[in-house]
């Protein structure tokens, strides 16, 4: 073992930040321009275009690589100056530039730019298919997803030998990085844009969905404890992790300048004299005692438990936000913003599709006028996992309708669900395409047959360049993001080589968390003794009185919903310009799932529709299309 060996990376958000880092020993520091990264909530912090030449520069001459994030989503109206950001880096050469979006990807490629490229744990990499996939397109390096315990990192790893950076210490999100749409859809602020308002730091109470009543008072139940990883150094090491990455881009300069120095030195001490390493309880207790939250390892040994959430709030550092009411489908502001944009222009009728939990809802759905039904993928109890027989029933059913059926992949993937995933297709069922959620199942399922291939929404398209980059990996269509405003949708659909598909209503995800809820929260549950508790349905409660529903997937993945049910009924004209409308129906009843169906096909064909349409049984809401659009990361002129 030698110390080049193990790097240990930085934060700078602040030049005075970036010397306190170098000075204290880091081998590498991180830092963002001012924009396209995703610490863009203050002005007086991040590099403008001089500092990060300066930066580098400073920054080499003492033998340390600079790191530049370029790691948010980007829009439409971004691109030109995404552009012209990534050629100046390739005239300062950064040692990487860190990347979520795939259109940056696709722009370093037709662009030449010769800088190694870091996936970010936005990327929500958890398989070795997706790690293969991005090396081929110059990914030198992956901040894996923070559900991966250690051990799934080593065979990762071992498997592709791809270069691991790994969170070590720092802030940490409750929900999948890049899987949490609240604060974009509820504020018109993306997390995944730099701008997160924070939601998981409210405070919420579990309750029966049914009832209403309490079952975990108020407390701050996504609130987790900061990662800390100072007396698990040697495991890191010992599982592959070549970056050891510290979080905090806002902190101040002695901030970072103490917790560098004390990691330096205990990573230093252990490569130093691997067999009589001890932590030093010195280093420590000064650690401990300056700690902003309590500490976690998150997923690092396995699930966390309730000692690894803030419930109290008491070390709460900052409260970005508060719950809001979201607003109704019939808003006067979302009115007001669909009476002033124009319609996506149209080439031709939209097909209408509906995503589904069961081979009644299929068979519902396509009854009452779908053209493409999506099955499989997640389900959400009590409701079981699509069988191979029901998957062949819902395909002849389909198909004798004249109508197709889509199988769907988790949006999430690690190795056992692909390895499902791959036995289904040793059975002769016809499937007339697959609609995937992650690269690693892209990758994977092109392996496995020639049907066509669409992007889900978990892909977070967000502008033509990365639906282009997704043609380029054989896909046939994409769904845009739930984030962006209706000017936004118009733009990336208009303007992409690659069909768009659009959810225009349903029940929709604020985040995808793999935090077992029933063992954290709810009373009196066992996974031995008590498994039933799971078939009834729980929801979060939060200041506003919004009651966000609980789901827990086959794969014991919790999903967090919105308040509201997104319905864009009054406005499906607006939207007719799009190749796809889709329907979010894994929450609803076979007669739901008609009703609601019908009520879109008849809009589609343009049948007058009455105010008695919008009685559905559901609170309905306007998602993000309040906003005329989501805040970016750079003021552009009009």
């Amino acid at each position: 073992m030698e110390k080049k060996s193990v790097e240990l990376l930085a934060p700078a958000g602040q030049w005075e930040s970036l010397v306190a880092a170098i000075e204290a020993g880091a081998d590498a520091v991180y830092l963002g321009g001012k924009a396209f990264n995703m610490r863009v909530h203050r002005t007086d912090f991040n590099f403008d275009d001089a500092q990060l030449k300066a930066a580098i520069e400073f920054a080499h001459e003492r033998g340390v690589k600079i790191y530049i994030t370029l790691n948010n989503l980007i829009s439409t109206e971004e691109l030109a100056p995404l552009e012209k950001f990534l050629r100046y880096l390739d005239e300062i050469q950064p040692d990487s530039i860190l990347v979520q979006d795939l259109a940056v990807i696709n722009l370093v490629r037709k662009l030449g730019i010769k800088i190694p490229m870091h996936a970010s744990v936005m990327m929500n990499t958890h398989n070795f298919h997706t790690v293969e996939l991005l090396k081929k397109f110059g990914i030198t390096r992956v901040v894996v997803g923070r559900e991966l315990t250690l051990t799934e990192v080593s065979l990762l790893k071992e498997r592709t030998g791809i270069e691991v950076e790994y969170f070590m210490h720092g802030d940490m999100c409750f929900a999948e990085s890049g899987q949490c749409i609240h604060s974009g859809v509820v504020f018109g602020q993306s997390g995944n844009r730099g701008r997160c308002m924070k939601p998981c730091r409210w405070i919420y109470k579990l309750i029966d969905e049914e009832t209403g009543a309490t079952l975990n008072d108020w407390s701050y139940k996504l609130a987790l404890n900061d990662m800390c990883m100072f007396r698990n150094i040697p495991d890191l090491i010992q599982a592959g992790v070549v970056s050891f990455k510290i979080e905090g881009r806002m902190r101040p300069p002695e901030f970072v300048r103490r917790l560098v120095t004390t990691y330096r030195r205990e990573i230093d001490a252990y490569l130093a004299d691997p067999m009589g390493y001890t932590v030093n309880e010195e280093r420590w207790q000064n650690l401990y005692k300056n700690r902003v939250r309590d500490f976690t390892t998150t997923f690092a040994f396995g699930a966390p438990t309730i000692k690894d959430i803030g419930l109290t709030g008491e070390r709460e550092p900052r409260i970005f936000s508060r719950a809001v009411v979201e607003p109704a489908f019939d808003d006067e502001s979302v009115k007001e913003i669909f009476s002033s944009e124009r319609a996506i222009k149209s080439s031709g009728k939209p097909k209408l599709s509906a995503r589904v939990a069961s081979l009644k809802s299929a068979q519902a759905a396509i009854d009452s006028g779908a053209d493409i039904i999506y099955v499989g993928g997640e389900v959400f109890k009590p409701l079981k996992p699509w069988t191979l027989a029901e998957l062949k029933k819902a395909v002849e059913f389909a198909h004798t309708a004249g109508k197709k059926i889509i199988l769907a992949t988790p949006r999430t993937s690690k190795y056992k669900d692909l390895s499902e995933l791959t036995e289904i297709f040793s059975h002769d069922i016809n499937f007339d395409g697959v609609l995937v959620g992650n690269l690693g199942a892209l990758n994977l399922i092109k392996t496995l047959t020639d049907a066509p291939i669409y992007a889900d929404v978990s892909f977070s398209v967000f502008n033509p360049v990365a639906a282009e980059f997704l043609q380029s990996l054989g896909a046939v269509q994409a769904t845009a993001s739930l984030e962006l405003s209706f000017a936004q949708v118009r733009s990336v659909v208009e303007n992409s080589p690659l069909p768009i598909e659009v959810i225009i209503h349903g029940a929709t995800e604020s985040m995808i968390c793999d935090h077992d809820f029933a063992k954290l929260y709810l009373p009196d549950y066992d996974e031995f003794a008590t498994p039933d508790k799971l078939n009834k349905h729980y929801a979060l409660e939060d200041e506003a009185d919004e009651v966000h529903k609980l789901r827990v997937d086959q794969f014991k993945r919790w999903h967090i919903f919105f308040g509201k049910e997104l319905c864009m009924l009054p406005y499906v004209e607006k939207f007719l310009g799009a190749t796809v409308l889709r329907i979010e129906a894994q929450n609803y009843s076979p007669k739901v799932t008609a009703q609601v169906v019908k009520l879109y096909r008849d809009a589609i064909d343009g049948k007058n529709l009455t105010s008695n349409s919008y009685q559905l049984p559901a609170k309905l809401g306007a998602g993000v299309y309040r906003f005329k659009q989501s805040k970016n990361s750079i003021q552009l002129s009009s």
